[in-house]
């Protein structure tokens, strides 16, 4: 699948560098169910040549356990700063991927990251989009980033 073997070395890089956790990359799929349960996503749009947007997909608990690593503290409840916290990976993964797309620079933007939580929600782009998404897991727990894109070259 386009781009798993780029978003699966980017999320490594950037869990171990930043976070001090090794994460595993699992077999990448089309994530076609788009409602996610008890979870929070860290979201950045891409705009340019590229179309779309990258998204990293938590459960609460995987949430908790990596908001503890990157900040060194313990949280225990989904609040502002596993919300900054996720959306500071979202961040750094769109920047890595921003490199990727875009190896010159000025023709794929970023939009600030966001993020979205609760007990069910969807998240959803591009109707005619690429789509791949790469599960990942650590210390019992898992995630998915997960890449929805149209490209115009």
């Amino acid at each position: 699948m386009k781009y798993a073997q780029d978003i699966a070395a980017a999320t490594q890089e950037i869990f171990s560098s930043m976070v001090m956790l090794d994460v595993t990359p699992e077999e990448p799929f089309k994530r076609v169910d788009s409602t996610l349960s008890k979870s929070i996503s860290g979201i950045i749009g891409l705009a340019g040549t590229i179309k779309g947007m990258l998204a990293i997909h938590l459960p609460h608990e995987a949430a908790l356990a990596v908001t503890t690593a990157f900040l060194g503290m313990d949280v225990e409840e989904i609040d502002e700063d596993v919300c900054d916290a996720v959306g500071e990976l979202a961040n750094m993964l769109g920047g890595n991927m921003k490199a990727i797309f875009d190896p010159n620079g000025g023709d794929v933007q970023l939009s600030m990251p966001s993020t979205v939580h609760g007990e069910e929600y969807a998240v959803d782009c591009l109707a005619d989009a690429e789509l791949v998404t790469v599960p990942f897991s650590f210390n019992g727990q898992t995630f998915m980033v997960e890449l929805q894109i149209s490209e115009s070259n």
